[in-house]
């Protein structure tokens, strides 16, 4: 039988109807500060390649890396590192077949996010 509906209505949700859930925010951030980390580690090593330079070049590099923009895209590349780790911890567990549960990985997701904050804190803090 046709579905004589089909015109009438969206093929799949939309962004208009479709409300994130703390679940899939927290996988679309897993990918993201993935991504990121490849930026922030880009920028470590152009540090470390223009210190084996010279002393201008490197002082033109630790000018541009310790103002304040660098410094807030390496605090930014700090909690990047410690959310990414925590989710690849999360990814852990559930590859056990535990915490696979809504309210469970909702949870967990939280907690990632807390941990997340809670460690780039205590870094920078110490650093």
């Amino acid at each position: 039988m046709a579905d004589v509906n089909r015109g009438n209505r969206p093929l799949s949700p939309h962004l208009q109807v479709y409300r994130p859930q703390l679940t899939s925010i927290t996988s679309i951030l897993t990918r993201i500060t993935g991504n990121a980390l490849l930026a922030g580690a880009l920028l470590v090593v152009w540090w470390f390649l223009a210190a084996a330079t010279g002393s201008a070049y490197f002082d033109l590099v630790d000018g541009i890396l310790t103002s304040w923009i660098g410094n807030v895209i390496m605090t930014l590349s700090l909690w990047a590192l410690w959310y990414h780790f925590a989710a690849g911890l999360r990814h852990l567990y559930w590859d056990t077949g535990r915490g696979l549960d809504i309210p469970t990985a909702e949870k967990l997701g939280k907690l990632v996010i807390a941990f997340s904050l809670i460690m780039t804190l205590i870094t920078v803090i110490i650093l």
